[in-house]
């Protein structure tokens, strides 16, 4: 208790440091009070929440806070943004002229960067006209159409923009990561209702305390094995050869590649939900067909849906850390260097032998993704009830785990830089290679 009292002192004393915690924490106290402002024109007391809770449109409302089922400003939160990052990302894979602008430098991530917000105004623009027509009933409205849609349209615009605009601040003036900070902030935001709901159902007589207990015993045990996941890496050691200028020896030191068990990060999952949504959407233009295998899919519990949502993770796994990570450049950053791999000659030797590496270790880290993605379904079965279940694995809990520790890791960087003692008594936290959104500074 003592360390922790110092290191939070160490943090105060540091100006810059202080500065960038304080201006980080009024963003999220703006962001917190604008998610709880209902649209103009909005009986709040008239919402039905409820179907905003469940599958989906519940995930969306814990990513923004609950200003989805509020029917906030705030309601659409940053997640049009993310989508715009990743399809300009994908774009940069597919398209000449997308790849000419990432290799422009900064001039070109500014021009990619400006295509995204206005991308993001597109997507913003058509995915409010959907939350108007299917979440807001026509008994909450308090005036009628186009009126009401188009200025809802017009203030949940922006309103993203504006939560998009706080994210970019809280990366330049803060403590980084905006976006993702944003994300998190709105997941813990959800969590005491959570938790709030599964300790009623539990003492109403669904399994009494205990049961509630043992469940937060698993929790930990999810976040632990989580950790583990994202920190997980495999050391590729590097020895660069020795170079004598004048009486100074250079070189002849040995360092490590750090290879991440999960390099794809979150992204697989992103991919493999939004193909999810594709089944489930055809069947709602079919509501007779209840009993064909498109109903499966409205499901979450279903084995249908489990099974197909992990193996296209895992699919999906592979695919991201192969157009991320690319071991012929790495071998030819080592061989400019003068460094090579121990017993592997330089060239595509080594890039083969890099490959083979990211390929055996990618196939227990795809595995394991798709086991936390899936473990939200398994807590639901075994009676947990929905809010508190998103927490036991899934894209909020990545997030969640992900940001944590690349924020902790950037306040340690600036206790050390000032050479004061880390967050942790026997060493330094493991530092992220966070794969990055193009343009968004999202740790994925």
């Amino acid at each position: 208790m003592k360390k922790l009292f110092t290191t939070l002192s160490n943090i105060w004393k540091i100006e810059e440091l202080r500065v960038r915690i304080l201006y980080t924490l009024l963003i999220l106290l703006v962001y917190r009070i604008g998610s709880f402002i209902v649209l103009p024109g909005v009986d709040h007391n008239s919402l039905s929440s409820q179907s905003a809770k469940e599958g989906l449109l519940g995930l969306l409302n814990m990513f923004a806070g609950g200003s989805f089922s509020r029917a906030s400003i705030f309601a659409l939160g940053v997640m049009p943004y993310i989508s715009a990052s990743i399809v300009v990302q994908l774009l940069g894979i597919a398209v000449p002229y997308f790849q000419k602008m990432q290799k422009e430098g900064d001039s070109g991530r500014k021009k990619i960067d400006q295509i995204t917000r206005y991308l993001t105004i597109g997507i913003t623009a058509l995915q409010a006209i959907g939350y108007v027509k299917s979440q807001i009933a026509p008994e909450a409205r308090l005036f009628g159409d186009p009126l009401f849609t188009i200025s809802s349209v017009f203030i949940l615009t922006a309103g993203t923009m504006f939560v998009m605009w706080m994210g970019e601040k809280i990366t330049d003036k803060g403590i980084g990561n905006g976006i993702s900070i944003l994300i998190m902030v709105g997941i813990i935001a959800q969590l005491p209702y959570g938790i709030g709901a599964e300790f009623i159902s539990r003492q109403n007589g669904q399994g009494g305390l205990i049961a509630f207990f043992i469940e937060f015993v698993a929790l930990f045990g999810v976040v632990i094995f989580t950790v583990l996941v994202i920190q997980g890496t495999r050391k590729v050691p590097v020895q660069y050869a020795k170079k004598i200028v004048g009486n100074k020896q250079y070189g002849g030191v040995r360092q490590y590649i750090p290879l991440k068990l999960n390099a794809a990060g979150v992204m697989p999952i992103i991919f493999a939900q939004a193909i999810m949504f594709v089944p489930s959407t055809i069947g709602q233009f079919f509501p007779n067909a209840q009993s064909s295998w498109l109903a499966s899919f409205s499901d979450y519990t279903s084995l249908t849906y489990n099974l197909t949502f992990a193996i296209l993770i895992i699919l999906f796994t592979f695919f991201y850390t192969a157009i991320t990570i690319n071991p012929n450049q790495m071998s030819d950053d080592m061989k400019k260097n003068n460094g090579f791999v121990p017993g592997v000659k330089p060239g595509i030797t080594t890039a083969n032998y890099i490959d083979g590496i990211i390929s055996r270790i990618t196939l227990p880290g795809s595995v394991f993704l798709a086991i936390i993605a899936i473990l939200p379904s398994f807590a639901i079965i075994a009676g947990v009830n929905s809010q508190f279940a998103h927490f036991f694995g899934g894209t909020s809990l990545l997030i969640l785990v992900a940001v944590v520790l690349d924020t902790l890791q950037q306040v340690e960087g600036h206790l050390l830089m000032r050479h004061y003692d880390g967050l942790m008594k026997t060493g330094r936290i493991k530092g992220r290679t966070p794969a990055a959104v193009a343009g968004t500074g999202t740790v994925i």
